[in-house]
């Protein structure tokens, strides 16, 4: 089976085609990564990127001064976790969650920037990454990088659009989601406040520490199982078309 990643039909995405790459070739279902500038790391059947760079540490003070005037777009109840910067650029923080966790030794901010690096390889629009840190007074890993611009889906809705735009936006979506298995990506976190509409009409992915990306197109199981947290939502489950989806056909009847 051809390890190429096939561009569907996509009005949202003219430069996606010229930016694309095939994929390396290699055995169906393990993760791509040696040929794109990533390192490849195996822990029994866990099979993950790793980027061959040393993570800075980033002492309090430095901590502190990067971080004064920052907007807060994100916290919780252990802290902040999202900083939109004075020079508007984004430092988004990760708390390991349990003692006993895969993040100890790969941490999510590594997992974020090394996704970047693999999706930008396929043409896909993401963040573009400056840095990943350690902060040892916050027990926090990091990644700073320069957020995308544009809005998520789930921001437009909100704000209410005319229903011709809507429905140009729910076929662009789809065929999008679409694309994306085409090129192997599972993102666990897709839902339209992940995905970002571009002033240059693409869409682009956002929050993307979950995603994993197959050397070969997702199954139809796959597919369908990537849909399971978007279909929980209301108000987004209507964005995509279920059955084109699952079938991986972007010229199918849509809307």
């Amino acid at each position: 089976m051809s390890s190429v990643c096939r561009l569907s039909a996509n009005p949202v995405a003219p430069l996606l085609a010229s930016r694309a790459r095939n994929t390396p070739s290699s055995d169906q279902g393990k993760w791509i990564g040696q040929k794109y500038g990533v390192g490849f790391a195996q822990v029994g059947k866990l099979q993950v990127f790793e980027q061959e760079r040393q993570v800075n540490t980033l002492e309090h003070d430095d901590y502190l001064a990067m971080r004064a005037g920052a907007t807060v777009l994100e916290a919780d109840s252990f802290g902040e976790k999202v900083l939109l910067l004075t020079d508007g650029t984004v430092l988004k923080l990760f708390r390991r969650k349990r003692l006993f966790s895969s993040a100890a030794w790969y941490p999510y901010a590594q997992r974020f920037a090394d996704n970047a690096a693999a999706l930008d390889r396929l043409g896909i629009p993401v963040p573009q990454i400056i840095d990943v840190v350690r902060i040892p007074s916050l027990a926090r890993d990091a990644v700073h990088y320069h957020p995308l611009v544009g809005r998520t889906l789930r921001e437009i809705c909100r704000e209410g659009i005319e229903k011709d735009q809507e429905r140009e936006l729910r076929t662009a979506f789809t065929r999008f989601v679409i694309h994306l298995h085409d090129c192997g990506v599972y993102f666990r976190s897709l839902h339209l406040g992940n995905v970002v509409y571009m002033p240059d009409q693409q869409l682009g992915l956002i929050d993307i520490a979950d995603v994993r990306i197959r050397a070969s197109g997702l199954s139809k199981r796959q597919r369908a199982r990537n849909l399971r947290r978007l279909l929980g939502i209301v108000g987004e489950c209507d964005w995509v078309e279920v059955s084109a989806i699952v079938d991986g056909k972007a010229d199918s009847p849509i809307g």
